[in-house]
């Protein structure tokens, strides 16, 4: 027996789900497709001929219908049942390989996507280096523009060297050509003392060829003289001693003339080098005054190369302004990147030597802005198409979500749309212990029925049924509900869904649909329903569902409909035994029914349910019979509706889910009702008569089908009908003393059980016996 699973947080637990609904496929079938269901499962191979590949193989397999001989057939439509549930089986299992390969594609571009944006993060890292290489290079450029004011500034510094020096070489040409003025002066100073000193000499040479004539003559004189020699000896020692002095002042003038000549010669020579040293002077006058041409042409252009460096230098400002401002957005980016990133440090940190690899090769590329660029667009078309993938990874879940309901839907109406469930309620030690000594109900041990049969025995006859499941009086609130949970599950998915609880009064057909609120392990269906529809309607909240739910309660009680939730419902009948206020039943196009004044609550969660059902329960009607100290009057109806809309897909679903706890039945005789509790008792058994008239009209496929002859069964039209889905729970005493009840109940379930409605799902064998007990 599969287990049915409450909620599905993700899509592998809508996965459980099918697979849950596949493995209940068995419990609705007869003990021949129990055993090939079991050689299916324990032997692949024999279903690997069939293959699917794409949704119209599951569409055909779908669409497929059951053929048979006849209505009667239920071998061939049993063995067509087996085959067709093994390919169903196959297709469940391709849907579940191809949801798990969806999952992992959807992982993969998950994973993919991370990874994108990491490299997106790096190159904005990457980016961030290249800033940083930007302003080491306008340091740098800085640095160079320093240097190249510092060298303009030397350049000046020599040029202005350069220039006092060419003041000091013009000083020194002009103290050169004041040196040479004042040597021309000298020289002609020296010409003229020259030209005095020739004229002296020639005076002196005058004077000497005088003397040397005087000389003569006093040579004649003196032979004239001689005589007077003698005489004139004093006088010529006298002249002899002038001649000495005249002779030496003679030498005097001829050494002072060497010397005058041998200034003469050094100024001439000093004339010469002076000359010399003027043309040198002039030539280096020349070349200083190219040099000079030569250093403003260099000043000029230094000139132009600092305004050119001047204006790249504004510019490099200019860019560095921009960059740093790009550098403060992309470090409050890299900021917050790195708070979003501070819960993957562990993940950084195991990928660091992979990063410290990038990052090497990242530094050895030389990446330009535009290269940037370029691959930042192909990151982002990448992403693109990633989230493209991803969307239709979405869209193939959305459809696989598509393919499990309607594979849901197949799986349920293939085990029927009406489905007949028997639970015994255990022996009470107080209204049964007389009963302990007689057993009447016991259940087949064979393998073909086990589960599914009941016998009881009556006036020593056995009479064996066989239904969908039965529960012992061992059988658990939750081994029951898991059972009935893929119905409810069927309400979210769109579907209308009816479950009722059948039986005499005292059977526990109350403690079966409500429970005991107080312990969670004794939770009837109702909470328990409620439950797992909150609780997926939440889980299915990250697909993009959202749900909104209704509910009402009421009571039908003698043919009249009493709202149990309005504030001002009367707590007295008036002396027909009906309410003061009439509601009307309707139903729309589209099958849903409308009652009139009919108090519809708005509920978000189990809490405001459990509130309601709390107050209703507080309004019912009860009351005492000779079977039943608190025995319910009336039918008992709550009513969820639900509304879905996926806003992603723009699927809307539109589901009512009914659970109702039917008035106990009971024959007049037994129960010893009078008054007012006859009435109860026969408007009870009318109505439930009406509920198999109906029932055994719809599975005939009758042209006319009574709704109208009860309240109940026109309330409960929408639901009987159709694809709506309906499970009846025949609840029975297992007392002796209720035997007669118990087996009218077990009758009218069989009858029920037997209508084929929708697709024919099984075969039904009422057996007796009359063997008597030992």
């Amino acid at each position: 027996m599969g287990k049915m699973v409450g909620s599905a947080t993700n899509p592998r637990a809508v996965r459980q789900v099918v697979f849950s609904v596949s493995a209940d496929s068995n419990s609705g079938v007869s003990s021949d497709q129990t055993t090939v269901f079991a050689a299916v499962s324990s032997d692949g191979g024999s279903m690997a001929g069939t293959d699917f590949g794409c949704r119209e193989d599951v569409q055909r397999l779908l669409a497929e219908k059951m053929k048979g001989k006849n209505k009667t057939d239920y071998k061939g439509k049993s063995e067509q049942m087996i085959e067709y549930i093994k390919r169903l089986r196959i297709c469940i299992r391709w849907y579940m390989e191809l949801e798990d390969g969806y999952m992992e594609e959807q992982e993969k571009l998950l994973n993919m996507l991370g990874s994108e944006e990491r490299r997106h993060g790096e190159l904005e890292f990457q980016l961030r280096a290249k800033m940083d290489e930007l302003d080491a290079i306008t340091k740098e450029l800085r640095e160079q523009n320093s240097s190249m004011q510092e060298k303009f500034t030397n350049e000046e510094l020599e040029k202005l060297a350069a220039v006092k020096s060419y003041e000091n070489e013009r000083e020194a040409r002009v103290a050169a050509e004041n040196s040479r003025d004042a040597l021309s002066t000298d020289l002609e100073r020296v010409t003229q003392e020259k030209k005095r000193i020739s004229d002296q000499l020639k005076m002196l040479q005058e004077t000497n060829r005088r003397l040397q004539e005087y000389n003569t003559s006093l040579q004649q004189y003196n032979s004239n003289l001689q005589n007077e020699a003698n005489k004139n000896g004093e006088t010529i020692s006298r002249f002899q001693k002038e001649r000495s002095v005249i002779m030496e002042s003679l030498t005097t003038a001829r050494d002072h003339a060497n010397s005058l000549k041998s200034q003469l010669d050094a100024s001439r020579s000093s004339q010469q080098k002076a000359m010399k040293l003027k043309e040198e002077l002039r030539k280096e006058v020349s070349c200083l005054r190219i040099e000079l041409q030569q250093v403003r042409d260099d000043r000029d252009h230094l000139s132009t190369q600092a305004q050119s460096l001047t204006f790249e230098v504004d510019n490099y400002r200019e860019l560095y302004k921009k960059s740093t401002k790009d550098l403060d957005n992309i470090t409050l980016k890299i900021i917050a990147l790195e708070k979003a990133c501070s819960s993957q440090r562990e993940k950084i940190q195991l990928l660091g030597d992979q990063l410290a690899a990038s990052g090497e090769k990242l530094k050895r590329a030389d990446l330009t802005t535009i290269e940037t660029i370029t691959e930042y667009e192909e990151l982002k078309r990448t992403v693109d198409d990633l989230q493209d993938r991803l969307a239709e990874a979405e869209f193939q879940i959305v459809e696989a979500e598509k393919l499990r309901k309607k594979l849901h839907n197949t799986i349920l109406e293939l085990k029927g749309n009406i489905r007949v469930f028997c639970r015994v309620r255990p022996l009470l030690p107080d209204s049964d212990l007389s009963d302990t000594d007689r057993e009447v109900v016991s259940y087949p041990t064979s393998i073909e029925y086990l589960g599914r049969g009941i016998d009881l025995t009556h006036n020593a006859q056995m009479y064996s049924f066989t239904f969908d499941k039965v529960f012992n009086h061992e059988a658990s609130q939750e081994d029951v509900f898991v059972e009935i949970s893929q119905l409810v599950q069927s309400a979210l998915d769109g579907y209308k869904v009816c479950i009722f609880a059948y039986g005499q009064t005292g059977s526990g057909k109350t403690y079966t649909m409500m429970g005991n609120t107080g312990c969670a392990e004794q939770k009837g269906l109702i909470p328990r329903s409620l439950e797992q529809i909150f609780q997926t309607s939440q889980s299915l909240q990250c697909q993009g569902w959202k749900y909104k739910m209704q509910a009402s309660i009421l009571e039908i009680y003698n043919e009249t409909i009493r709202d149990l939730l309005s504030p001002s419902r009367p707590s007295t009948l008036d002396t027909n035994g009906g309410l003061c206020k009439q509601y009307t039943i309707k139903h729309d196009a589209n099958g849903n029914t409308i009652i009139s004044d009919l108090t519809i609550v708005d509920v978000c969660s189990i809490s405001e349910v459990s509130f309601l059902l709390q107050q209703a329960a507080e309004s019912r009607s009860v009351g005492r019979t000779q079977m039943n100290e608190q025995s319910s009057r009336s039918h008992f109806v709550f009513t969820l509706r639900i509304f879905g809309v996926n806003e992603s897909t723009e699927q809307q679903v539109q589901g009512v889910l009914n659970l109702i706890d039917l008035a106990g039945s009971e024959r007049l005789a037994k129960s010893g009702s009078t008054g007012d509790r006859l009435k109860e008792t026969q408007a009870i058994n009318k109505s439930l008569s009406a509920l198999s008239d109906v029932i055994f009209a719809i599975g005939k496929k009758d042209d006319h089908v009574p709704f109208r002859n009860s309240k109940l069964t026109y309330l409960l039209q929408p639901c009987l009908g159709g694809d709506s889905k309906t499970l009846m729970f025949v609840n029975i005493s297992p007392g002796a003393s209720s035997v007669g009840e118990s087996l009218c109940s077990l009758r009218f379930a069989a009858r029920v059980n037997s209508c084929e409605i929708g697709i024919p799902r099984r075969q039904i064998q009422i057996r007796c016996s009359d063997s008597r007990l030992s």
